[in-house]
């Protein structure tokens, strides 16, 4: 069973803010294009230690939500 793992991406001042709703993982990053590696990255040594048999596939589909400004 292929597992999605969802994180909120959110810009505070001029960084990227990235926050997974199912794990315990946040990370940040100046671009869109390094905060996606970052994700990768943070999940990846997050899962490191999982037992293949949890819930988690081994690789995880990552789902992301992008949380525009406030237009005023």
């Amino acid at each position: 069973m292929q597992k999605i793992i969802q994180f909120q991406i959110r810009k505070e001042d001029e960084f990227y803010c990235a926050t997974s709703a199912d794990l315990p993982i946040v990370t940040q990053a100046k671009t869109l294009d390094e905060l996606a590696k970052n994700i990768e990255e943070a999940v990846e040594l997050h899962l490191e230690d999982e037992d293949c048999c949890e819930e988690i596939a081994i690789k995880p589909s990552i789902l992301v939500n992008y949380e525009l400004p406030a237009y005023a």
